[in-house]
């Protein structure tokens, strides 16, 4: 291979048996100090199969799609098997990825730290666990009663799962997939639900005290008698949910939120700053008029 090359050329590689293709900007600009920046830089000789025009790697390359991946967007990868980290290091430590590999033993610290963190609140199952069981499961997984407190289930698949009278402390429920799921007498204190998908979810009774819904999406969702004090709501969508007076809001963040079509709501102490320079009073009138509900109680 010329030593001409610039950032757009191709490279094909043979890598043991697999075949890639990719740039040499790809090769080159996340890590410059690397064996593979290196060889691509346009400094050496590279030998080309003189028919086919493959770069030869006497290396496994069962991995090396997770390498050129890494070097694309910057992202850990997520091998199917967690053991197969220790493999992916050894390879990030053989081409030289410095980078990768700080950041997969950062992830693996982290992993470990949630792991601890999930054993210290006594958590009955693992993220494994809940994967396992929603692959397997073709209808509605029970976890009534049981505690995950501490676990990271973000942007997983959990559409109409059963977490009544569980254990949900701090649970990362981010990015998932939530909707019909029943959270009923759960205890989901300070539980994560960022941008999560909650549409007709059922919180009856549920402590949500601290839970985090930014961006949440709470369409039609059940939260009579809901524990919600100190609750952030900021830009979730509430939009014909239930609560009634029993509901606690007491202390909650609700910036940018829509509340339509609330019924018997008491909305003690609740911030109200998406009313921007309206004032309560003319808030309350506007719904009133609106949405004709003249129950409401803003104490």
């Amino acid at each position: 291979m010329a030593k001409d090359l610039n950032i757009f050329s191709m490279v094909h590689l043979k890598i043991g048996v697999k075949e890639f293709c990719t740039t040499v900007d790809t090769l080159t600009r996340r890590e410059p100090n690397s064996m593979l920046a290196a060889m691509f830089s346009g400094r050496h000789v590279v030998h080309q199969h003189p028919e086919t025009g493959y770069v030869f790697i006497d290396r496994d390359g069962k991995h090396f799609r997770h390498i050129l991946n890494w070097l694309r967007d910057g992202v850990v990868p997520s091998p199917e098997e967690f053991s197969k980290y220790s493999e992916l290091i050894r390879e990030a430590e053989y081409y030289q990825l410095l980078g990768l590999r700080d950041n997969i033993q950062a992830f693996l610290n982290k992993r470990k730290d949630d792991d601890q963190n999930s054993e210290k609140l006594g958590a009955e199952l693992t993220r494994i666990d809940i994967i396992k069981s929603c692959i397997k499961s073709n209808e509605r997984i029970r976890l009534r009663g049981v505690n995950l407190s501490g676990l990271n289930l973000s942007n997983l698949d959990l559409t109409n799962i059963d977490f009544s009278y569980a254990s949900l402390r701090t649970v990362c429920f981010k990015g998932c997939d939530l909707r019909g799921a029943n959270f009923n007498h759960a205890d989901a204190e300070g539980a994560i639900f960022q941008h999560a998908s909650l549409q007709s979810s059922e919180f009856i009774g549920a402590n949500l005290r601290n839970a985090l819904f930014v961006g949440a999406n709470l369409y039609n969702a059940n939260l009579i008698s809901a524990e919600l004090h100190g609750a952030d709501l900021t830009n979730a969508n509430l939009e014909a949910a239930s609560l009634d007076k029993d509901a606690n809001l007491e202390g909650a963040c609700g910036e940018n939120v829509n509340w339509q079509h609330f019924e018997d709501a008491q909305f003690s102490g609740v911030s109200l700053n998406f009313l921007g320079p309206l004032s309560r009073l003319v808030f309350l009138y506007l719904y009133i008029c609106l949405v004709g509900a003249t129950n409401l109680n803003f104490v």
